[in-house]
């Protein structure tokens, strides 16, 4: 019998050591896991795809002003001033820009409406992004940031002295604007497109979708990180800076939107604000996150040219198509007018938001 203790002894013996073993690794290697995940999504430059962008000479009479200012680290980054000669300023809108694409060069349509409107628009590249300094972009929270020390530039410039300060922002920028307005309450009015709540509220989505619910084990390290990484910039929310403001608001969405789920922000912001008259909220059916203040022709050009495009590369052959030979056939066949043709209706009942919020 005693020969038989010995073995057992020996095995509860490694037996408890592959148990602490597992339990520390399920304590530590989600830590190391969390962060090279989150690094690989922002840890890295993003660079506007030139074919698509826009440039200063796709709008008539269109003028801007190159400046750069400091953010949080000391990094330079890169804004400009959108403006039309022939309009007296009312105000100066400021444009931050969405997540993955680069910088404020996907937005110019929208900065060339309101200049014509009698706006001065300040749009810049966060980050990270285009023209900007930065490695990578860091985080979600640099947003913030970001359009936190662009607001500090544009109240220090004499060029937009003693005008009225208007907010627009898509996706990541929309988060950033809303968050942003409990930092400067005198902002007089903002539109929130398509924008998530909360910078985790964003990670949690993505990552449910490609992880399941094994995102939560993840969850508490990414909030760890960026509050280590960000400071209170971290907690920041859209409910948070909506409440904190009396500016007049406006917040579109769309219930097909795929990348950030409805229910987790517009819908909450309805059921708070609904009754607040300084709101006003549209909700679509059908017009999905990228492209929500674009008009429907311009949806219907972008399937065309879809199957055009796929036809030509069919003819060509996949093993054929080099980044050369696709950038080459946007430039000669995509036409920017027509594929990102603003819906003129949404854009004057933000004009028209914009307006009352100065008389």
């Amino acid at each position: 019998m005693s020969k038989l203790k010995k073995p057992l002894k020996i095995f509860l013996i490694i037996l408890g050591i592959i148990i602490i073993l597992l339990i520390a690794a399920a304590l530590i290697l989600p830590k190391p896991m969390a962060m090279a995940v989150y690094n690989d999504n922002f840890g890295k430059r993003f660079t506007t795809y030139e074919p698509l962008a826009w440039s200063i000479e796709d709008f008539d009479d269109l003028k801007r002003d190159k400046y750069t200012f400091e953010s949080d680290k000391g990094q330079l980054l890169t804004g400009y001033r959108y403006y039309k000669d022939n309009s007296e300023i009312k105000g100066v809108v400021v444009i931050a820009h969405g997540f993955g694409g680069g910088g404020h060069r996907s937005y110019m349509n929208i900065a060339e409406f309101f200049a014509s409107n009698g706006y001065a628009v300040f749009a810049y590249d966060a980050t990270g992004n285009d023209e900007s300094e930065g490695d990578a972009v860091g985080g979600l929270p640099q947003g913030v940031i970001d359009l936190d020390y662009a607001l500090r530039f544009v109240k220090s410039s004499e060029d937009f002295s003693g005008l009225p300060i208007m907010l627009w922002g898509h996706s990541w920028g929309g988060y950033s604007v809303g968050s942003v307005l409990q930092l400067h309450p005198d902002v007089k009015a903002a539109v929130i497109v398509a924008g998530f709540n909360e910078s985790l509220d964003m990670l949690e989505s993505e990552g449910r979708n490609i992880a399941g619910d094994a995102i939560d084990y993840v969850l508490p390290y990414f909030a760890e990180y960026e509050k280590e990484t960000f400071g209170d910039y971290a907690s920041m929310s859209v409910l948070d800076g909506l409440g904190a403001t009396d500016a007049d608001i406006m917040i579109l969405h769309s219930e097909d939107d795929d990348m950030i789920p409805i229910e987790a922000s517009f819908d909450r912001y309805y059921e708070k604000f609904s009754k607040d008259e300084r709101f006003t909220f549209i909700r679509y059916t059908d017009k999905g996150h990228n492209y929500i203040f674009c008009s429907d022709a311009s949806s219907e050009y972008k399937e065309e040219y879809n199957i055009a495009a796929d036809k030509w590369l069919e003819e060509l052959g996949q093993e054929n198509l080099t980044e050369e030979l696709r950038a080459e056939y946007y430039e000669e066949n995509f036409d920017k007018h027509r594929g990102y043709e603003l819906n003129h209706e949404l854009m004057a009942q933000m004009l028209e938001l914009y307006n009352n919020s100065i008389i």
